[in-house]
């Protein structure tokens, strides 16, 4: 019988993609998991795998064509169909779908039971994670929404037991709170006035926005909209810390790891974080109260051929520098390579951009809302700095910390940059030494 695959719900409020690649072809006969189809959201570019094993009878949608969740991609034809089988009788419900479970109160930790032979709605990291652990995903029990099963479901599948409740995703465990007083809705939009007729001038060519692009746009607005943004200048002496990394660059790199100054800004980040923790928040206007994270997801903005992607390196406080030197390597490379998961862009508290890279003396970045600042790193330069009365060329590394005047005074965001420079100029601090 014929067999509707729809587009799942991915997850993170995400209600539409852009299809970028179709794997499959109509006829092709492919196995449950098989690549099906690459798609763009909002976050990243992520491969969908077959719910079921079984023969395309029909592709319905196409490269650069944008898809709502729900909307049917595939119609498979199972086994029984492709061999002449016996159709679906009348009425019968014959679609694939990962459809969100009905939003209704439910116990903290409850769980949905292990499910049958059908469709299992998780992330192809979630896939591949249960495959390297050799975990069945129609025997774990979910606890994701919508009944999805999460990286955390598939450890403890693999660990013999159910999920915990320490073990549940961090949104599961948020404790709503009385609103201290009622905010008013903000004005988040300007009308934007009619373009001129730029042809009248000469010849122009109107090119379509990517869907990232029109995501970054629209993140851009609502940040500089909703947040007074404000940013605070400074530099660091990073003379030490680069000695520190060239000597030894060689040997780190023999261990598979390349060593970043990048890396050791995250360090200190997620250091002084720990000492100003409303930089590690988000400000809730409805309920007049400020969340504060104690957790430290760092995001690392990342060009790509495609726009700038912001994936997250979790608990980078909890880490050592050579870690976090190794997890960022890995994790900006799938990103450049388009393979980066859902799940490796989300969750973030605090964000650092190094355009060092780039060249410039500085930029105030814009502030990756719901989050409260950003740190911005332009290219560090030798510059002579007068110590005890001498002449010194020193590497001065620029920073500028945007935030969010709302959360924290100009005092507040001198002191935390102040933290920041001070772990970068006694880099053992870093090293925990």
């Amino acid at each position: 019988m014929a067999r509707d695959f729809r587009l799942p719900d991915l997850g993170e409020g995400l209600t539409e993609a852009e299809i970028v690649k179709v794997l499959v072809r109509e006829g092709d006969v492919i196995a449950e998991d098989a690549p099906l189809l690459e798609v763009e959201t909002d976050k990243a570019t992520v491969e969908i795998p077959s719910p079921m094993a079984g023969r395309v009878e029909k592709v319905h949608v196409e490269p650069n064509q944008t898809v709502k969740v729900g909307q049917v991609l595939v119609t498979f034809a199972d086994a029984s169909s492709a061999s002449g089988g016996a159709s679906a009788p009348p009425g019968l419900d014959t679609t694939l779908a990962w459809q969100p479970a009905p939003a209704r109160p439910s116990p903290r930790g409850s769980a949905t039971p292990p499910r049958g032979n059908g469709p299992v709605p998780a992330t192809p990291a979630t896939r591949r994670l249960a495959r390297e652990l050799g975990v069945d995903l129609h025997r774990v029990p979910a606890t994701g929404p919508g009944g999805r099963v999460t990286d955390d479901d598939v450890r403890a599948g693999a660990g013999g037991g159910a999920p915990t409740q320490a073990q549940a995703p961090r949104a599961a465990r948020a404790e709503p709170a009385a609103p201290a007083a009622p905010g008013k809705p903000l004005a988040t939009h300007v009308t934007e006035p009619p373009l001129p007729n730029f042809e009248q001038w000469g010849a122009v060519e109107r090119q379509p926005l990517s869907h990232l692009r029109r995501t970054i746009a629209e993140r851009m607005t609502l940040s500089a909209t909703v947040i007074p943004h404000v940013t605070h200048f400074d530099r660091a002496d990073i003379t030490e810390l680069d000695a520190i990394i060239q000597r030894n660059l060689e040997a780190v790199k023999a261990r598979g790891v390349t060593l970043t100054l990048t890396a050791f800004l995250l360090k200190a980040a997620a250091q002084a974080l720990g000492e100003h923790p409303t930089f590690n928040a988000t400000l809730d206007t409805a309920a007049g109260q400020l969340i504060v994270k104690r957790y430290v997801h760092l995001g690392v903005a990342v060009a790509t051929e495609r726009g700038l992607i912001v994936p997250v390196l979790r608990d980078v406080d909890k880490k050592s520098v050579l870690d976090v030197a190794r997890e960022l390597g890995a994790l900006a490379q799938r990103v450049r390579e388009g393979k980066a998961a859902l799940d490796d862009l989300r969750g973030g508290t605090f964000t650092i951009t190094n355009i060092g890279a780039l060249g410039g003396t500085g930029a105030i970045p814009i502030i990756n809302y719901p989050e409260v600042a950003i740190l911005g790193i332009a290219r560090a330069r030798q510059e002579p700095v007068v110590r005890e009365s001498r002449i010194e060329a020193r590497l001065l590394l620029p920073l500028s910390l945007t935030f969010d005047h709302r959360v924290a005074d100009g005092a507040d965001g001198a002191r935390f940059a102040s933290a920041i420079i001070r772990r970068l100029e006694r880099p053992e601090l870093l090293l925990g030494l």
